[in-house]
Order: structure tokens, then sequence, then C-alpha cells
């Protein structure tokens, strides 16, 4: 595939009550092909007033939206899934535009977007409750699920086709009315899949779509009208967000950062480590959640992971995610380019760097924030970069002499979000599944993403919250639970 060209330049607008409007903002953010630095358009930072609207449209909506039949609710869903079939490719490549990812990673993403409408379509039974006749002579008790009204989404960079379908589509088929609020860097994915929504035929109000930042996040955390919040971005923010909307009197589920750890023991299939730890490591520029971060090479595993993995890292083609052959792209921004480098530098200090990938320059992409994949080795366990999110294509390398002590470094860390464990026994493999201290689990998988009918789970420093996003997890959070205790006189059973 060749690159084509960026897209005409626009201002983004919002989506509100049914009706595309242009931003009144007098604040306008530039949306930045992370590629080559080209403005492919402009977004606003809307204010108070505007994400007012949007929660009024929502809550005007929430009455008869509520009252239609969960079968009839997930009608415009069955319709949004053939709808994002058909327009993959074209989403994949506004992915890429926007994001700097490949194109190939930017489909895979919205695959899993699918998926979760495709689950969120079983609504009429996972929402369902549970009886029992006669808890007490003549009496009847009944558990119910209703949805809570006005909910709200507030989504990262770093998957901005794949991450609000976490919760849009369960927040509604539950009967709830949604105000997305996609990232300033990000805002064309959402823009042209709420065109898809629009198309799908939900009534006005249901969904709504609201661009901006500080203000508009705090909009949606202060507003009585909104009864829940879903995050997920940085630790520090994923804080702020859940004790704000706690102090409001709102449920939160707010997934934070991570520092994602894979063991790597000396009877591993080497050649298949290697090959999923480097897709791990340096696909999406670094910039998943779930990618590994620290490698522990436990016993004689040390010397022949870290020359495979520095030779797998150094082979992989770096570019244009729109180019045809290209594995790796750009990260989001030149902050975090200056960023990443800095931390790289702080490794050469404290240990050693087997591949930099600093000073990146890419034929067409001198104007992108292009970091080469990089490993560094014999960091010490109390390095900076130990508990420190890099958030880029940067694998740091550890030693250990045991499973126990790789599992005791795990330990220290304050993320929980993945580890993973490369191994040939399962006997290790049980006791890593059993202590690993993260939410989700990897045995000789890099990229521990749970299916969309498991809940994207997290630890720690990870995640705040009790309920994570999809599957029933997104069901038990987008409802609350009502019991009912019913008693009929039995005389007036006699009448009839």
């Amino acid at each position: 595939m060749s690159t084509v060209a960026a897209p005409p330049l626009t201002k983004v607008p919002n989506y509100i009550n049914g009706k595309w409007q242009d931003s009144t903002s007098t604040d306008w953010q530039d949306v930045i092909n992370p590629a080559n630095g080209e403005v492919v358009a402009r977004v606003p930072l809307s204010g108070v007033a505007e994400v007012s609207k949007a929660i009024d449209a929502a809550a005007a909506a929430y009455p008869a939206w509520r009252r239609t039949p969960p079968e009839d609710r997930i009608q415009p869903l069955f319709k949004l899934k053939q709808l994002l079939e058909e327009h993959i490719d074209g989403l994949a490549r506004i992915i890429t535009q926007e994001n700097g990812k490949t194109f190939a990673e930017a489909k895979a993403e919205l695959r899993r977007a699918i998926e979760n409408v495709e689950v969120a379509c079983g609504i009429p039974m996972m929402m369902q409750g549970y009886n029992l006749e006669d808890v007490a002579r003549g009496i009847d008790e009944t558990m119910i699920r209703q949805p809570l009204g006005v909910v709200a989404a507030i989504t990262p960079f770093n998957f901005p086709g794949m991450i609000p379908f976490w919760f849009l589509p369960y927040a509604i088929a539950c009967g709830n009315t949604l105000i997305v609020k996609p990232s300033e860097r990000v805002p064309l994915t959402m823009r042209h899949a709420f065109e898809l929504l629009e198309q799908a035929g939900l009534p006005p109000g249901v969904v709504n779509l609201v661009n901006g930042g500080k203000a508009a996040v705090d909009t949606l955390l202060d507003h009585p009208k909104v009864r829940a919040i879903s995050f997920v971005g940085s630790t520090p923010v994923a804080k702020y967000i859940y004790a704000r909307a706690g102090a409001n009197g709102k449920r939160a589920q707010c997934q934070g950062g991570a520092k994602n750890h894979v063991i790597v023991l000396p009877d591993a299939d080497m050649k298949m480590a290697t090959q999923i730890i480097s897709d791990s490591a340096f696909g999406c520029a670094g910039q998943r959640c779930l990618a590994v971060s620290v490698a522990i090479t436990v016993g004689e595993a040390q010397k022949t992971f870290r020359d495979s993995i520095t030779e797998a890292a150094s082979s992989l083609r770096v570019g244009n995610g729109l180019d045809e052959g290209v594995q790796m792209g750009p990260v989001i921004t030149r902050q975090s380019k200056s960023r990443v480098e800095s931390l790289i530098e702080v490794g050469a200090r404290e240990g050693k760097v087997l591949l930099d990938g600093r000073q990146a320059r890419i034929p067409g992409g001198e104007n992108g924030n292009f970091v080469k994949p990089t490993v560094l080795d014999a960091l010490p366990a109390n390095s900076e970069l130990a508990d420190t999110e890099i958030f880029g294509p940067v694998l740091s390398l550890v030693h250990a002499d045991s499973l126990d002590d790789a599992l005791a470094f795990l330990e220290r860390s304050a993320y929980g979000n993945q580890a993973s464990l490369f191994t040939s026994s399962g006997a290790a493999a049980r006791r890593f599944r059993y202590d690993a201290p993260a939410g989700n689990i990897g045995i000789n998988i890099g990229v521990a993403a749970p299916m969309a009918y498991f809940p994207f789970s997290g630890w720690k420093d990870s995640f705040f919250g009790v309920q994570h996003g999809q599957g029933r997890d997104a069901v038990e959070f987008y409802t609350e639970k009502k019991v009912v205790v019913e008693r009929w006189a039995a005389e007036h059973s006699r009448k009839f």
C-alpha cells in the first residue's frame, strides 16, 4: 500500500442531539500526522457550555431510550457492526494518519472494536436478572438490572478506534445515553465512526461526541446529570478522575498506566519468544497499554534472549504506517519523542544500550516523531526505568537467577496491567499464573489482550474501580441492581 495524501484540512465538529455542530470555542488545537508533521485538521477544545449542551441532550433522550426494549436497542448495533465491517479500511487509514501506527495495526484494533459491538448485541441475555419464589411463605424475590442514565467515556490517543468501543455499545445497549470525549490528539477516528453511528439509526441524543481537553473532562466529572465515567489514560490522570468522580457521587472505571513485564525461562522456545516479545515491545511504537517494556531473563536465557531480541529489533522496518512493508510507525508527538529519548539516555547512564533508536532518520519522515526500536541491558533493579512508563519502543533487559527472584521483581512494581511468561514447563506456567501480580496474564503470549467477552483487567496503579471494561463487567458497570420483594394476599387470588 502506498502512502495516501492527507485529508483536506477541516475543523472537527461535535455531534450533539443527532446533529453535527460546529464548535463555538475560541480555543483550537492542530491535529498532526506524527509520521510527517503535517496538520490534518483542527479540533476544538470545547468549553463548559458545549459539553453541558451534550449532557442535556443525553438526559432528554434517556427516558424514551430506557423504555425501548433491549431487543430493539440492539438493532442499531447490528447495523453498526455491518457498517464498521464495510468501512474498516477507510477507518484504519484515518487511525494511521492521526495516530501513526501501521495500517495493519489499525485494522487489527478495529477488529477488536467490532468484537465489542458483537458481544453487546447479546444484551437481552447479558442484562437479565434472577429470581426466587417463596423466599418466605407466599413471598417472591427478584433482582433486576436497570440503566444508570447519562454516562460518559473519556478515551486515549493510542487506540482511537478500539477503546471507545469498550464502552459505547454496552452503555447504550443497557439503556443508557452516552457522551464520548476522545483524545484531542486523535479526534478524526471517532468523528468518522459517529458518521456510521448516525447511519445505524439511533435516536437523537442517545450518543453524543464532544471534543475538548481538561475543561470538557471536568464538566463531565462535575455535572450532576452524569452518573458514571469510563476512562483510559495515564495513572496520574486516572487517579484524578477517579477521585473527582467519587467526590461527586459517580461510579468510575479508570484504566491507568502500565509497566509490563515478561519473564523468559531457559526452557522457552527462544525463536518463538523472541518474535512474540519483539511484536509486543515494538508494535504500535511501544504505545500499547499492554506492551512489554521489561524482559526478565532467568539463568541461561540471559545471553540467548539478549542476542536474539537485539537482532530482531534491529531488523524492524520503521516508517510511515501507510507505506508497504513498514512494521513500526512514529510515537504520537514531538514531545513524546523527546521524552522517550531522554529516558533512553537514563538507561545509557545506568546500564548499556544494545540498540539505540535515537536520532532516527526516516526517508520522507524528517518531520516525523520517529524513535527506532531500542534495547537496554544490565539495568540495576533500582533503576529509574524499572518503574517509569516509557510508552515508546524501548525494551529493558534485567536478569534474575530464578523464577522466585523474577516474581519478586514484579511484586515491587507499582503497576499490574499485564505480566507474561515464556516457558515449556506446565508447572512453571501454573505457578506464574497463580502468583503473578497483574490483571492480564500471558503464557507464551506477548500481548495478553482479553477478547471482548472477558474483562480488560488491571491491578494496582493500573486500574481504579471495581468493574472493568468489556463483557459482563461492562453490563455490571452500566446498570444498577434493584431487588423487588413481593407478597400478594392469598384471598385475592381466589377471586380469579
